[in-house]
């Protein structure tokens, strides 16, 4: 393994939709949504140091299943940025993949956004900040939310961003759970059954409300019904007080009164369901 201890370090933290209403399917095929993202402490890990070209190598838990050719949307950002900003050097890139694919806690968007992030840092370009959100814009949906990383409220196709004091969620013990079935994004959207379900009502700071929905999780859940379990599984676990399905599936997270409950649920799924991937953390 490759020595990165002299590089710059990022993390690209997972995030996790609180609250996602779709309220309309517009006339591009686009959905109107209103959704609360949230983000993990943790996540997948970005390294870089300046090189001459722009490359990318990978590892961890779900590296192999993840391309490091010019589609990848952590190089993807990386030549958008230089472009924009007229940078000539390159950088040396490295991912550490910890967050499982198609799981709907942003992997992809969280490592463009953590590749924009650290480039800045390495690369110093001057009076970028309008560069690095239209570049997040274009890269996909979520990259923009990922590249603040903090509770913030999303509305259009969840890019038009406002950010929310996270009040005293901050710190709160979360476990995320997926039962390793990836979940694209596209044909959840296309079972969405039509129906608005009412606006996301909120306050800021952020206080939970018991009628937060994600609307998405009836589709995902009928696409990948091993989601019922996942729900079910953290529903009954003790000290869980609030449990929903993020983005458009199959990871599930619950959020718990005391890091205590949380790991002794994380170690009775690892006992009852080892195949099932899980993660604890705090919310940020």
């Amino acid at each position: 393994m490759a020595d990165h201890s002299a590089a710059l370090r990022e993390t690209a933290y997972a995030k996790i939709n609180l609250a996602l209403h779709v309220r309309e399917r517009m006339p591009d095929g686009y959905h109107r949504i209103e959704t609360l993202f949230a983000f993990c402490a943790d996540g997948d890990v970005l390294r870089a140091e300046a090189a001459t070209d722009l490359t990318l190598t990978i590892d961890g838990p779900f590296g192999d299943a993840l391309s490091n050719g010019p589609e990848n949307l952590v190089l993807r950002a990386a030549d958008a940025l230089r472009k924009a900003v007229h940078i000539e050097t390159g950088a040396a890139l490295h991912l550490t993949k910890n967050l499982p694919l198609a799981s709907g806690v942003g992997g992809g968007s969280g490592d463009a956004a953590a590749a924009l992030r650290i480039l800045k840092r390495l690369w110093d370009p001057k009076n970028d900040a309008g560069a690095l959100h239209q570049i997040a814009a274009d890269l996909g949906a979520d990259v923009p939310a990922c590249l603040l990383s903090r509770p913030c409220f999303g509305a259009g196709r969840g890019d038009a961003l406002t950010p929310v004091a996270p009040g005293n969620l901050a710190g709160t013990p979360i476990l995320l759970v997926n039962p390793g079935v990836p979940v694209e994004t596209g044909p959840v959207f296309a079972a969405w059954n039509g129906e608005d379900g009412g606006a996301l009502d909120m306050t800021d700071p952020l206080r939970l409300d018991t009628d937060w929905r994600n609307d998405l999780a009836a589709p995902a859940r009928a696409i990948a019904p091993a989601i019922d379990k996942v729900m079910a599984v953290l529903e009954a676990a003790s000290g869980a007080y609030f449990v929903r399905m993020s983005g458009s599936g199959a990871t599930c997270f619950a959020l718990f009164d005391t890091a205590g409950d949380r790991d002794a649920a994380a170690a009775a799924i690892a006992r009852d369901n080892p195949e099932w991937w899980t993660m604890r953390s705090a919310l940020r």
